[in-house]
């Protein structure tokens, strides 16, 4: 007690002791923790795999599909391959996506991809727009 304090009580003032309370939380540790927590980890040990294929003939389709149930993207090139067996390995790949939930897009004119039901596949905003022939609101070329 200072000099001011004798000084403040001796005019009948006094000053309320504030005191401040300190709570300790338990310690962290990863052992003992059985409780939810707040820690989310935005890096997943999943690592999505892309199988890029030029099939062949017919009897690499049970493989394709093997990869799609093994969650695997497909991208298939049909460059090399004759129209009458690309035509029977889209509608059965096709079919295995389907029964998978998954999507499917065509990317060019022979190259398709499927995708199991955890990958969503985007469209690109620009090029549907030029696909249904909007012009460009700004005028000019692009």
């Amino acid at each position: 007690m200072g000099v001011m304090d004798g000084l403040w009580r001796w005019l009948g003032v006094e000053r309320e002791e504030v005191r401040e309370e300190i709570i300790e939380l338990p310690a962290y540790s990863e052992e003992g923790q059985r409780g939810p927590t707040n820690v989310v980890s935005i890096h997943s040990n999943k690592t999505f795999k892309v199988v890029v294929c030029e099939p062949e003939s017919f009897d690499e389709v049970q493989v394709l599909a093997d990869h799609l149930k093994s969650r695997k993207q497909l991208i298939l090139n049909f460059d090399n391959t004759p129209p009458e067996v690309s035509q029977r390995i889209i509608d059965f790949i096709s079919g295995t996506t389907y029964s998978l939930e998954g999507h499917s897009q065509q990317l060019g004119k022979n190259i398709f991809i499927f995708t199991p039901s955890n990958v969503e596949i985007a469209k690109d905003h620009r090029s549907l727009m030029r696909k249904h022939g909007f012009a460009n609101p700004f005028g000019g070329e692009r």
